[in-house]
């Protein structure tokens, strides 16, 4: 069979004035508030954030505790989701799986999010996050899209 490249998933929504409030803007609250994840980037399907490693967040080994890469890729799981589904939908994490690759002592985690495959009910998201020039874990997820509750 011959190399075909695949497809990425085309949306029918993007909500900018969703990415205008969030990008550059840091959470006061929640786990993304705490870890200080902020995103940098967004676009149809994509999404970047970044999180300084703080020594709040590292053990007494002198590493980051893998449960802050595990929250960082969580987190950016979901919020990838938001600029393409429909106005009042929300995205709720059903599982992922991570692969903690390497250490990471200092600097900055920069986490990647990308839609690989979304439906009317659902979506994969394959997440791979950086530190230091290098790639220090790998995770894929599955959301599940919610439909806002009827107004009653």
């Amino acid at each position: 069979m011959a190399d075909q490249a695949v497809k990425a998933p085309t949306f029918e929504h993007f909500n900018q004035a969703w990415v205008e409030r969030v990008v550059g803007s840091k959470g006061k609250s929640g786990i993304d508030g705490f870890l200080g994840i902020v995103v940098t980037e967004v676009s149809a399907g994509r999404l970047v954030a970044e999180m300084e490693v703080t020594p709040a967040l590292m053990t007494v080994m002198g590493n980051m505790h893998g449960g802050c890469l595990s929250a960082l890729c969580d987190h950016v799981l979901g919020t990838v989701m938001y600029p393409v589904m429909p106005p009042k939908y929300w995205a709720a994490t059903t599982e992922f799986k991570i692969n903690l690759l390497a250490p990471v002592t200092k600097g900055v985690c920069r986490a990647e999010a990308n839609i690989i495959a979304m439906t009317r009910r659902l979506a994969v998201v394959r997440i791979d996050v950086q530190n230091e020039g290098r790639l220090v874990a790998v995770a894929q997820g599955t959301c599940t899209i919610v439909e806002p509750r009827p107004e009653k």
